[in-house]
C-alpha cells in the first residue's frame, strides 16, 4: 500500500489523464465513427468511397504509427497543439474506423424494408437514416460499441510514450524513486480495472434499457 498511499497525487493525475483522454476520445470516435457509417451506406460514390478509404486506412495502420503521423507530422503544417490534443485526435481517428464497421453491421441488420417505408413517406436519405435506420442499428450493436470503447481507454496506455500525462506513464518516475515496479504496476493495473469497468457497467446499463432482446 505504500506505493499508493506514497504516491497518490502521483496516481491521481495519472488516472485522471487516463480517463480525461478515454472520455474526449471517446466522443471523437463515436461521432467520426458514426459520420463515417453514413458514408459507408450513402447513395452518393464518393462519400462511399471517402468512407471505405478511411476504415481501410486506419484498421490496417499500426496505432503506434498513427500517434507518430499525428504528434510529429502536425506541427509540420503548421498545426501546433498540445500533446493531450493530438493523443486525443489520434485515439479517436483511429477507434473511429472500428465504431464505424461496427455501427455498418448494425445497418445491415435493419430490414431494408424500414429505409423504403420511410423513404415512400417522403423522408430524405438522412432523414432516413437518422430516424428510422441508426437508432435501430444502435439498439443491436451497443455490447461491440461498449467493447471498443473499452479498448481504446487500453490504448490510451501508448500516449505516455509521447509526454502525456497518463496513467501508465507513472511507473517511470516511481521507478526513479526506488519503488517496486510490480506493486507500481498492480495499482496501474487497478486504475484501469475501474475505468474499463464502469464503461462496462455503463453499456450493460444502455444494453438492459435500449438493446435488442435476444
Amino acid at each position: 500500500m505504500d506505493v499508493l498511499t506514497e504516491n497518490f497525487s502521483l496516481y491521481g493525475k495519472g488516472f485522471l489523464g487516463t480517463l480525461a483522454l478515454t472520455v474526449y476520445a471517446s466522443v471523437l470516435a463515436l461521432v467520426l465513427g458514426f459520420l463515417m457509417a453514413s458514408f459507408r451506406v450513402a447513395p452518393v460514390g464518393s462519400l462511399r468511397v471517402l468512407g471505405t478509404v478511411w476504415v481501410t486506412v486506419l484498421r490496417n495502420t499500426p496505432l503506434t504509427l498513427l500517434f507518430f503521423a499525428v504528434l510529429l507530422g502536425l506541427p509540420r503544417f503548421g498545426l501546433v497543439l498540445p500533446f493531450q490534443v493530438f493523443a486525443v485526435l489520434a485515439l479517436g481517428c483511429y477507434t473511429s474506423a472500428f465504431i464505424c464497421e461496427v455501427l455498418r453491421s448494425g445497418i445491415n441488420t435493419v430490414p431494408t424494408g424500414q429505409g423504403e417505408a420511410a423513404r415512400t413517406l417522403g423522408m430524405s436519405f438522412r432523414q432516413s437514416l437518422g430516424s428510422v435506420v441508426l437508432p435501430q442499428a444502435f439498439r443491436s450493436v451497443i455490447p461491440p460499441v461498449g467493447s471498443t470503447l473499452i479498448a481504446l481507454a487500453k490504448n490510451s496506455a501508448i500516449a505516455g510514450a509521447f509526454s502525456v500525462t497518463e496513467l501508465l506513464g507513472t511507473y517511470k518516475t516511481l521507478n526513479e524513486l526506488g519503488y517496486s515496479i510490480i506493486w507500481s504496476f498492480v495499482w496501474i493495473a487497478v486504475g484501469y480495472l475501474i475505468i474499463t469497468l464502469s464503461i462496462s457497467a455503463l453499456f450493460t446499463v444502455l444494453e438492459k434499457r435500449w438493446g435488442v432482446a435476444r
